[in-house]
């Protein structure tokens, strides 16, 4: 442990997802308390909890479509934390349709997806927003996706609602600083489970179309994440682009 996070409380939201376990173990190695949240995965959040090393860390849950929740959330955060000083937002929904699908793509799955992915996010900054700012120097890390800038994801509803989240990550930066930096980190191909039958052989196909010859794991994607609090100090609404050049 570096313990250059020693006194910090950190919020994963999504923490039982890929990226989310794999920010939290990446920040409780740097010494931070982590609160790793989760909406259904919750013996996953549980396991990584269990991994972490020791430090007061806590599993909560938090449904990132109901804002009452991810209020209560930030309440039990402060009670039983004292108040976080760094929100990481991992937490999101996807679902494959091909981009010439446009029925597939129905209102209700547009309507869920902007839910969880946009207004969930922005309610759980707004939950926390008052403690990050009364640390003085909070952070919030919004984790989004090349889709936002190429237009190529999961489905179109998906990239778009990744380009509203870097500029919510811009608009945000510049409305809470200076208590508070807000910063953006834009994953390519990522291996984890977050795109359903997105398996090791479709991967595999994909890893030589990358200038850098491999997909992503999660710990690339944490690393940028734990850089935003640990080393990237001066900087705010900023995108980190963590792709291996997929975007080029």
């Amino acid at each position: 442990m570096s313990g250059r996070l020693a006194d910090k409380v950190v919020v994963v939201i999504g923490g039982s997802g890929g990226i989310g376990g794999a920010t939290a173990k990446a920040l409780a190695a740097e010494g931070a308390r982590v609160v790793v949240t989760f909406r259904r995965g919750k013996a996953s959040a549980q396991a990584v909890v269990a991994s972490l090393p020791a430090g007061g860390h806590l599993c909560l849950p938090a449904e990132l479509g109901d804002s009452a929740s991810l209020a209560d959330l930030a309440a039990r955060v402060e009670q039983e934390t004292g108040g976080a000083d760094i929100l990481i937002n991992t937490g999101g929904f996807t679902q494959p349709v091909p981009a010439a699908d446009l029925h597939a793509l129905t209102d209700d799955l547009i309507d869920e997806i902007f839910q969880i992915n946009w207004r969930g996010q922005f309610a759980a900054i707004r939950a926390f927003r008052g403690q990050l700012a009364r640390r003085g120097d909070g952070l919030i890390v919004n984790v989004s996706s090349i889709a936002a800038f190429n237009g190529v994801g999961s489905n179109i509803a998906y990239a778009a609602v990744k380009a509203a989240t870097d500029t919510m990550t811009k608009s945000l930066a510049r409305a809470l600083a200076p208590a508070i930096r807000v910063m953006g980190v834009s994953p390519g191909v990522v291996a984890t489970d977050f795109v359903a039958g997105r398996g090791p052989e479709q991967l595999a196909r994909i890893a030589p179309t990358i200038p850098l010859q491999r997909v992503a794991s999660a710990e690339d994607v944490a690393r940028a994440i734990v850089a935003c609090a640990t080393h990237l100090t001066y900087s705010t609404g900023s995108l980190v682009v963590v792709d291996g050049g997929r975007a080029l």
